[in-house]
Order: C-alpha cells, then structure tokens, then sequence
C-alpha cells in the first residue's frame, strides 16, 4: 500500500509554522543583540562622560596656568622674549619695551640688537646705545622642541654702578690700610739713596767708590720710581678696554717678557697652549702685566736649575691659565696674606704685584687662585670669561667641532 498523500493545507500550515518558528528565534536573537548593545552604549557613553570631564577640568586648568603665567610675565621686573627658529620676536612682555625703550614684537632680535646694544668688556652686558649710561645683561636658553629661543633682559644699570664703586671704595679702604706700610715702603730705599747721594759730596771719594754709589743711587730711586708706579697702579684699577686677546697671542707676548728673566736666573721654562683658539675680551696690557707678575712671583720662589710652566686651557665658557713652580712652595699662613698690599716675602720685592694681578683678573670677571705646599712649588690659576675667537665664528656651523680639553 502507498504512502497517505499529505493534505495541502497541512503542508502550508507546517510551512507557516516553520517561518513564525524562524521569525520568533531571529526577534530573540534581535531583542538580545539590541539589549548588548545598549548596554555596551551606555558603557561607552559613561566612559565619554568620563573624559569629557576630565578634559573639561585640564582645559579649565591649562586656562588658568595660562591666565597666571601671562600676569607674571607682564609682572616681571625682568624683560622677556620669546623668538622664533628665525630668530624673530614672537612675544614680548612690557618690562622688555621698557628697558629696551623699543617694542619689539615683530622684529629680528640679531639686527635689533646690532642696531641698539653695544658689547662691553663683560660677557653678556650691553650698554644701549641709544641711553647713555644705560647696561643690560642678556641671557639666551634655546627651546629644543620649536627650535626657538627665550631672551631674558635684565637692567644692570644700578647693579653695574655698584660694583663698580664697591670696588674702588675696596681700593681706597686697602690704601687707607696701606699707608703706614707704604711710609716704610718708601723712607727704606730713600734714606739709603740718600746715604749714597751724600758719600758723592766727598771729593776725596776714589773714582771707582763714586761710580758704585752713584749706581746704588740710580738703583734706589728706581726701585722707588717702580713702588710708585705699583701703587698707582692697584689704586687707580685697571680699565678694561672692548680688545679682543687671542690667548695665544697674550701667552707670546708675556713669554717674550719673561724668558730673558728665567734664563738669567738659570731657570728652565716652558710654554703650553691648550686653549683652542680662545680669546678674551680686555685690556691686552694690563693682562700681560698680570701673567709677567705670577711668572715673576714663582722665579723669585725657585732656585737656580728649577722650572716654570706657563700654560692656558679652555673651559667650555671660560680659558684658565695656569703658572706653575717647583720652588718652596709656601704655608696656608702665607697664602692666606698672599694678595694683601705690601705683604711680600722678598727683600726687593714692593708687595703689589700679585693684589695688582688679582685685581686685573677681576676686573676683566675673572680671578686668581694658588695651590701649594710647602717645598712642593705652587700652582696659581687665572681664570677668566673666554669668548669665540673670530675664525670659529665664521666658520659654517655645522663644520665646527667642539674644543676639547686635556
């Protein structure tokens, strides 16, 4: 027997079935899926809360420094600007308009500053042309993100005056203190020049006798003419002048002074140069006065055969030149009087050479200091403001090579 033949409509209803079965699993699925994804939108729209006010609070933040950063810029007392990687002013606050006397937003600092400020002797200190009288210090900090640079100005008009005065008061104190050293300073080789000038009086006097004492009276009144020259020296200061001394050229010249004194003293000297090609900003004589001095200090301190060492580093920023001896050396007691007016331990010696050199190194921003034990020599250091020499600037910059020190 066959199979029963299906009813149509059975079909049709089992067919109808099938699909609201289908239809009901997909609205669950649906119904599912649209619930995750609300949840996952609530989630996210939480989180977007979230960030939202965390930005909102660092914009409010940022607004704020930027407000307080903007009144302490204008609040300065000191001058501000603010370049770009061509070297053009960007932003200035008021205190720079108002020590420079120029509003300079806009312009390029470089031509600006050729136009307006004149270098002085000391590193970083313009005088303003167009105020007579008037000194700023500029300092530069480059920006590595941008390629710019921030200018700090500042008026050292008032400071400079200051110190300028502080030091001669110092000079007139250490006269004021010298004056009774300087009495004996002067009646010792006057009162023996006029010994020798009266035992010329006696005609009986042999020939020989009178040229000796009239040599001893030339040497007196010379050594009298020299205490003089010293003590007008340090009393008057030295001026630094807008030279430019290679200090190659400055170790030449106090080498050619000094080596006729060592080789008649029979001792050895030699001369070091490290500096590369550094130069100093100064008074080229009074700078070689101040070397010839410590090489004239240490010859005094060394005995026939020993030896002085005259040479010059260069420092990053700053060129150090160094005198070296193997003399006595001396005690803490003596290099703690060391660079007192008048205090000497030589028998000849006038007692001015060293504050003279001291005070020529500080003025040119400098200074000295000595190392020494007794009967292991001495070392004495001036140190002064270095500057570029001209060669290395105008070589290109990506060709030159820092210089290294040894």
């Amino acid at each position: 027997m066959g199979k029963p033949t299906e009813n149509p409509q059975q079909i049709e209803a089992g067919r109808l079935a099938e699909a609201f079965r289908l239809f009901n699993q997909a609205s669950e699925d649906l119904a599912g899926a649209y619930t995750s994804l609300q949840e996952q939108v609530a989630g996210l729209t939480a989180e977007l809360a979230v960030a939202n006010g965390r930005l909102k609070r660092e914009y409010e933040e940022k607004t704020a420094l930027n407000e307080r950063l903007a009144l302490l810029l204008d609040a300065l007392p000191a001058g501000v600007a603010v370049l770009n990687a061509m070297g053009r002013v960007e932003q200035a606050n008021p205190a720079a308009a108002c020590i420079l006397g120029a509003d300079i937003e806009g312009r390029v600092w470089e031509e600006f500053t050729e136009a307006c400020l004149t270098p002085t002797a000391t590193p970083g200190e313009w005088d303003m042309s167009r105020a007579q009288g008037r000194r700023i210090a500029v300092t530069e900090t480059r920006l590595a993100s941008s390629g710019g640079r921030i200018v700090l100005i500042h008026d050292v008009t008032e400071t400079h005056r200051m110190k300028t005065l502080a030091a001669r008061n110092e000079r007139l104190a250490a006269m004021g203190e010298m004056t009774a050293g300087l009495a004996h300073q002067l009646r010792t080789p006057l009162a023996a020049a006029l010994l020798y000038a009266g035992a010329l009086e006696n005609p009986r006097l042999p020939q020989a006798e009178r040229a000796r004492c009239g040599a001893r009276v030339v040497e007196r009144l010379q050594h009298l003419e020299h205490l003089i020259r010293d003590m007008l020296t340090f009393a008057r200061g030295e001026a630094t002048g807008g030279e430019t001394v290679s200090v190659s050229a400055l170790l030449a010249e106090a080498a050619h002074v000094f080596e006729p004194l060592a080789r008649r003293r029979q001792v050895g000297f030699v001369v070091s140069d490290d500096s590369c090609g550094a130069a100093i900003n100064g008074n080229r004589k009074a700078l070689c006065g101040a070397l010839v001095n410590l090489m004239e200090n240490a010859l005094d301190a060394c005995a026939t055969g020993g030896r002085i060492q005259l040479d010059a580093q260069r420092l990053q920023e700053l060129v150090c030149i160094r005198v070296r001896d193997n003399g006595r050396g001396m005690d803490a007691v003596t290099q703690a009087r060391l660079f007192e007016p008048f205090y000497t331990t030589r028998a000849e010696g006038t007692g001015l050479g060293l504050a003279i050199a001291r005070g020529v190194a500080r003025a040119h921003g400098g200074g000295i200091e000595v190392a020494s034990e007794p009967g292991a020599g001495a070392v004495f250091s001036l140190t002064l403001p270095g500057s570029i020499n001209l060669s290395e600037i105008q070589q290109p910059l990506e060709r030159r090579t820092p210089c290294l020190t040894r």
